[in-house]
C-alpha cells in the first residue's frame, strides 16, 4: 500500500517538510507519479518495530528496582 507525503507525515508524527527532506536525502524510498511523491507504507515497519523495542526497554528500566548499595552505613 502506498501513502502520500501528508499521510506518511501523520503516520510518523513528523512534518511534511521532514518527510520531503528524507526523500531528497534518499533515506526513504519514494515514487514520483508525475504529480506527487508516494511512499511504500511497509518500509516504515522497521522504524515502528525499533520504536516498540525501545519503549519496552525504557519501561523495563523504569520498573527495575534500585539495588541497595552495600557501602551505605546506618549512621544512627
Amino acid at each position: 500500500m502506498y501513502v502520500t507525503i501528508k499521510e506518511a507525515a501523520e503516520l510518523l508524527s513528523v512534518s511534511e517538510a521532514y518527510v520531503l527532506k528524507l526523500i531528497k536525502e534518499k533515506r526513504v524510498r519514494a515514487l514520483f507519479d508525475g504529480k506527487d511523491y508516494i511512499l511504500y507504507k511497509d518500509q516504515f515497519d522497521t522504524h515502528f518495530n525499533q520504536l516498540e523495542k525501545y519503549l519496552k526497554l525504557v519501561e523495563e528500566l523504569h520498573n527495575e528496582p534500585i539495588p541497595e548499595d552495600i557501602d551505605i552505613r546506618d549512621e544512627d
